[in-house]
């Protein structure tokens, strides 16, 4: 097992319910009109009914709203549904209710015949989603990783998660073999196309510091979009560590095989394995190594089921230019 550190629950759920009728004609969408022309942004709350930060930040915005200036704010509520069941005694149990919203953003599962929970709400906000120019999805993690950004492939996507300024990672990816990500979604990945998808995974899911993550990467990411001034955030943003952005590539994603899949150490994330060859866990009978030397290991996973992605490796590069 990775799970070394005990985890707590010190975030307090939201009550989001005075929210739920928005101006969209889909429930707990809002779209918010600047003063004049310009880009279109929309961030993300709980993909993931666990995960409390983003609907934090995101319910702080709508309850004390900034002036737009330029162009169009759109913010959501994604899976409200596994939301209402959150249990602080049982945190982890409303991920999702009948399959993860984020495995879903793909033209096959959205125009398939299934009636899930999760595919019936994505099929309500992708047209929303599908308007952006520039899209934040906040999340959180299991494990006590430091925050980071998750790019994509495309250097648009870099460059925006650059502009953002936080959190002090950023990690090029090319998603997960059990589905695709909203940031990987037709829109935001065709390489000739304009539009920019990114995720913040702002911290462990319910410690009080990832809240704060999540307020300064929304509100940094008014700055980036170009639909406030600094002037206008900067009174808004929480004091946290800040640190220079580091850049990785994420070169192989690790997915379960088998139902004995165990990591020989507890890891947090961002450790660097100085030697390739280097066995990090065993997946059944089959040993798990570093493909290279000083390689990153960026996220590993509590949910080591068969086809769920247990860690991502990759290296350092330079930032975008």
């Amino acid at each position: 097992m990775n799970d070394a550190r005990k985890i707590t629950v010190d975030l307090e759920k939201p009550d989001i319910g005075a929210w739920r009728r928005g101006n969209r004609g889909v429930d707990y969408v809002h779209t918010i009109e600047g003063r004049d022309t310009g880009p279109h942004l929309v961030v993300n709350a709980l993909m993931h009914g666990n995960e409390l930060s983003g609907a934090i930040a995101v319910l702080e915005l709508l309850e004390q709203p900034i002036a737009i200036a330029r162009g169009r704010l759109t913010l959501t509520f994604a899976n409200v549904a596994a939301f209402e069941t959150f249990d602080p005694a049982e945190p982890n149990a409303s991920r999702f209710l009948d399959e993860d919203m984020n495995r879903l953003w793909s033209t096959e599962a959205l125009e398939s015949a299934d009636r899930t929970i999760e595919k019936e709400r994505a099929r309500l906000l992708a047209p929303i989603f599908a308007e952006a120019d520039r899209l934040v999805d906040l999340h959180s993690m299991q494990s006590f990783s430091p925050a980071l950004t998750l790019c994509g492939l495309r250097d648009r996507g870099r460059r925006f998660a650059r502009d953002l300024g936080h959190p002090p990672l950023v990690v090029a990816d090319a998603g997960h073999a059990g589905g695709t990500r909203l940031i990987d979604w037709g829109p935001f990945a065709d390489p000739a196309g304009p539009k920019t998808a990114i995720l913040v995974e702002a911290g462990q899911h319910w410690a009080r510091a990832t809240a704060d993550m999540a307020r300064t990467c929304l509100l940094h990411a008014l700055r980036a979009a170009g639909l406030a001034d600094a002037v206008a955030i900067e009174p808004r943003l929480p004091v946290i560590d800040a640190a220079p952005q580091r850049f990785v590539e994420v070169t192989h994603a690790v997915t379960v095989e088998s139902t004995a899949f165990a990591f020989d150490h507890y890891f947090e994330g961002m450790e660097v394995i100085e030697k390739a060859g280097t066995r990090i866990a065993m997946d059944g009978e089959r040993p798990v190594t570093t493909p290279y030397d000083r390689c990153v290991l960026i996220m590993p996973s509590n949910r080591l089921d068969p086809g769920q992605t247990a860690i991502r490796v990759g290296r350092f590069v330079e930032p975008p230019a």
